[in-house]
C-alpha cells in the first residue's frame, strides 16, 4: 500500500533540488554524443522514497551517479541541503559523501571477492577516519544484525553468500556512514521476486528507523508503488510526468506511463487490464526525434508534437506532466 506523500511534504523539507541536469556521452571515433540525460530538474523531499522509472537506457541510473557526482554533469546544478554541490572541489565532495551513498545493482560485481565483509562494510569508516579498529568491528556487527545478518559472517567472503545476502550486505555497507540520502540503483531487479519483497520491507524498515531518504531507481514498477511516496517517469532521458505514487498509478496522465501501467499484471485471473502495446523501438538517444520524443510510439500523437516540445507542467495540484495533448483541470 502506497504511504502518504503529502504528509510527508508537510513534514519534512527539501532534501535535493536538480536543475536542467544534463549529461551527455560521448561517442568513440565520432561528433556525436549520446543524450543519456537530457535537460531534467526534480526535487527529493526529506524523508520520502522517489520512485524513478522507465524503460532499460531511459537514463534512470545515470541521473542518479550524477546525483552523487560518480558521473560529473554536462551540465545544469545539483543542490544538497541547499548547497550547489555540481562543481564542488573532491575534498569537500568525498566529505559531504557521508550524507550520500549508493546501493548497486548488481550484488554481484559491487562486492570486492577479495575482501571479507568486515572490511567492505567498514571500508566507509576506514576512508573517512572514523573509529578505531574495534570501533569499526563493533559497528559493523551491529549493521549486519540491522540487515538481518548474523554478526559473525563479517569473517567470511562474498562467494559464501547468496544473492539476497550480498545485497543486505550492500545495504549495510550503504548504512555505514549515517547517510541522510541513499540512491537504491535497482537494488531488487538482480533478484528472486520473494528475496524481493524481503529486501524491499527491509529498505522500508531502515527508513523508518533511521529517517533515510530514498531515490529508488527501477523498472519494476509493482516494486515502486509499494515503497514510493512520489514517481518520476523517464522517457529518453526526459522526465515525462512526477506524481503522487497513488494518483499516479490510479489516475495516469502521460500516454507513456499509461503504456508502461498497462503492462503491469493482475494477480486474480478474472480481471483483465486492456493492454497499450507501444509501436516501433525506442529511438537511439543519440539523435532522439525533435520535439516531444515520444511522439514516434505515441497513439495520441499529432504533427505539432514533431515541432514543440513539451514542458514538464503542473496539470493537477502537485501531479505534472509533459505533453501538448493534456489540458490543464
Amino acid at each position: 500500500m502506497t504511504r502518504d506523500s503529502k504528509a510527508a511534504e508537510a513534514a519534512f523539507g527539501e532534501l535535493v533540488a536538480v536543475t536542467d541536469l544534463v549529461k551527455h556521452f560521448p561517442v568513440e571515433d565520432s561528433d556525436d554524443v549520446v543524450r543519456a540525460v537530457d535537460g531534467i530538474s526534480f526535487d527529493i523531499r526529506a524523508g520520502e522514497t522517489l520512485g524513478l522509472v522507465g524503460e532499460s537506457g531511459c537514463g534512470k541510473s545515470t541521473v542518479g551517479r550524477c546525483l552523487l557526482r560518480l558521473h560529473e554533469p554536462t551540465s545544469g546544478e545539483v543542490f544538497f541541503e541547499g548547497e550547489n554541490i555540481t562543481n564542488l572541489p573532491h575534498d569537500k565532495m568525498q566529505a559531504l559523501r557521508r550524507e550520500m551513498q549508493i546501493i548497486f545493482q548488481d550484488p554481484y560485481a559491487s562486492l570486492n571477492p577479495r575482501l571479507s565483509i568486515f572490511s567492505i562494510v567498514s571500508e566507509p569508516l576506514t576512508i573517512h577516519k572514523i573509529g578505531t579498529k574495534a570501533d569499526r568491528r563493533e559497528k559493523v556487527a551491529d549493521l549486519l544484525k540491522k540487515v538481518g545478518l548474523d554478526p559473525d559472517y563479517m569473517h567470511r567472503y562474498p562467494h559464501e553468500f547468496s544473492g539476497g545476502q550480498r545485497q543486505r550486505i550492500g545495504i549495510a555497507r550503504a548504512l555505514a556512514l549515517n547517510p541522510k540520502l541513499i540512491i537504491a540503483d535497482e537494488p531488487v531487479s538482480a533478484l528472486d521476486v520473494s528475496v524481493q519483497a524481503q529486501v524491499v520491507n527491509l529498505l522500508q524498515d531502515l527508513q523508518a528507523e533511521f529517517g533515510l531518504t530514498y531515490l529508488f531507481i527501477s523498472h519494476g514498477l509493482a516494486v515502486v508503488e509499494h515503497i514510493s511516496n512520489r514517481v518520476a517517469v523517464m522517457y529518453l532521458g526526459k522526465i515525462v510526468e512526477i506524481a503522487d505514487a497513488e494518483e499516479l498509478y490510479e489516475l495516469p496522465l502521460h500516454p507513456y506511463t499509461k503504456a508502461l501501467l498497462s503492462a503491469i499484471p493482475i494477480p486474480d485471473p478474472t480481471q483483465k487490464r486492456e493492454r497499450i502495446v507501444l509501436s516501433g523501438d525506442v529511438p537511439t538517444p543519440i539523435n532522439p526525434p525533435s520535439g516531444c520524443r515520444f511522439r514516434t510510439r505515441c497513439p495520441i500523437a499529432i504533427g505539432d508534437c514533431a515541432n514543440e516540445e513539451p514542458e514538464l507542467r503542473e496539470i493537477r495540484p502537485g501531479h505534472f506532466a509533459a505533453c501538448i495533448r493534456i489540458d490543464g483541470e
